[in-house]
């Protein structure tokens, strides 16, 4: 057996992957607050008027431009914090908002425009937002084959995603995994909503999908993170048995409107939560296209398995997508053809 050597076509094959593995990656070598020490000096001791790099170096404490500066100009640049004009450096607006806040969002908003523009960091971030990160060996895999990190710029570029994105409050770091925040969807805004509220939103008849879920830690959760994008996205309003999204009243008054009011609901049954079935039961009665979902097969009644149900595998790194793209999907095929989301009751004789 020949073992290649002379073959052309796998010695360029060879050279291509030498080359992969030597590349630079994109991403900034600075942490999104590190790379505003530069553009900060500029603000306090030029007055914000731009600069030449051999000035900035001097202003940030250094002597003369050097490869090490070179590389947090770069950074700053690929954060959106500088930019050059000609021979100078101009600060941008987003480097003066972080830096001189005039409200108690403008630094919080910097730092996130900041993060999602800068390269390799949005592209991942992008990817994983509203999920937990895989855990660590399935996350230096996708970075290396999928989003083109250099295998041995894994760990640099880990440790500057995680601290830039704590900085950005779009880390949320209180459970058993770290989560990303999906910071274009936690009000109908784009911006968070303040603590103790939530974003309301008026929805005509019909054009609602309602959801049925446990409301205690995780699955209470998933509203936000998983059932809410994926019902937007299908083209519906997603409300839930929520005061603060239906207003006062008695709590069944609201789920029964809202099971009436609903052209789709979603019913997630991990756990067999009884108020759940409850609410699942009303909708079968007054035959409601209903999509099933759940973590656990044996949660899911005997009798309702004949209609179509999504698992879902939390051990899987990209279950939180592949969820969300399956609900809208289903929600989409149940507007284009109910009966087969709807539980027909049997005829009475």
């Amino acid at each position: 057996m020949s073992d290649g050597a002379g073959d052309p076509a796998k010695a360029a094959a060879g050279s291509k992957a030498k080359v992969g593995a030597s590349a630079l990656a994109k991403f900034p070598r600075h942490t999104v607050e590190q790379a505003l020490r530069i553009p900060e000096a500029i603000l306090q001791q030029n007055a914000g008027n731009p600069a030449t790099p051999a000035e900035a170096v001097v202003y940030s404490g250094g002597t003369k431009v050097s490869g090490r500066w070179n590389v947090e100009i770069s950074s700053a640049k690929k954060y959106g914090f500088l930019k050059a004009d000609g021979t100078k450096l101009v600060v941008e607006e987003r480097a003066r908002k972080a830096i001189s806040p005039q409200s108690e969002s403008d630094r919080r908003d910097a730092l996130r425009d900041a993060v999602l523009s800068a390269p390799d960091l949005a592209e991942v971030y992008k990817y994983y937002r509203g999920e937990a990160l895989p855990d660590e060996p399935f996350l230096v895999n996708a970075l290396t084959d999928r989003f083109g990190i250099p295998a041995d710029q894994v760990p640099e570029f880990l440790d500057i995603f995680m601290k830039s994105l704590r900085s950005a409050g779009l880390l949320d770091e209180s459970g058993s995994q770290t989560r990303l925040l999906d910071a274009g969807r936690e009000t109908s805004s784009g911006a968070p909503a303040p603590p103790g509220k939530k974003s309301v939103k008026s929805a005509a008849t019909g054009t609602t999908c309602f959801v049925m879920q446990p409301f205690a830690a995780p699955l209470g959760g998933y509203y936000d993170l998983i059932f809410r994008p994926a019902i937007e996205q299908a083209g519906l309003t997603a409300v839930r048995a929520d005061a603060e999204i239906f207003g006062t009243g008695k709590i069944i008054d609201q789920i029964w409107r809202g099971i009436q009011d609903a052209e789709i609901l979603l019913a997630e049954l991990t756990t067999k939560n009884p108020n759940v079935f409850y609410e699942l039961g009303l909708a079968h009665a007054i035959e409601k296209p209903v999509i099933l979902i759940s973590s656990n097969e044996d949660d899911v009644p005997f009798d309702l398995r004949h209609i179509r149900v999504i698992l879902y595998d939390r051990s899987d790194p990209f279950w939180g997508q592949k969820l969300i793209d399956n609900i809208a999907d289903k929600i989409t095929s149940a507007r284009e053809r109910p009966e087969e989301a709807i539980f027909k009751l049997p005829e009475r004789q």
